[in-house]
């Protein structure tokens, strides 16, 4: 099982993190950029398109190479997290992903709002996490 990316996407669309954790799957900053915007348009639509009336927008994306996980927080930042499609537990790793961004990220005095996330602690715990589960998941 493999994790290949992280991204967080502010409620406005905008890539403000992403990170690589295999040669394999490295994506120019472009295509990042692109799959945010595309990403969130696709959930608001979703959102939108729903049946269910309490239904936000997609929270996972299946493909044959892989799976894309998306969990939205209540102030509309989503985190993606693209897995191998065999990789379980994701929805409790990106809501522990979510808990170092709250640790590390939004207790920052220096980080604005819906900026883009330059923080060592979190990059660090962040990569931590991701080794203690493929760890524990072979």
């Amino acid at each position: 099982m493999s994790v290949y990316s992280l991204y967080v996407i502010n409620k406005s669309g905008g890539l403000i993190y992403n990170r690589d954790f295999s040669e394999a799957a490295r994506v120019e900053t472009n295509d990042s950029l692109r799959l945010a915007s595309i990403w969130h348009s696709l959930h608001a639509i979703a959102g939108q398109l729903s049946p269910v009336p309490s239904c936000t927008g997609i929270e996972l994306l299946e493909a044959d190479s892989f799976n894309l996980h998306c969990f939205q927080t209540l102030t509309g930042t989503k985190f993606l997290l693209v897995v191998d499609p065999h990789a379980s537990f994701i929805p409790a790793l990106l809501q522990r992903i979510y808990e170092l961004y709250s640790d590390y990220v939004m207790k920052n005095p220096f980080y604005e709002t819906e900026q883009v996330i330059k923080c060592e602690l979190f990059d660090e715990n962040v990569e931590l996490l991701i080794r203690r589960y493929l760890q524990q998941a072979t």
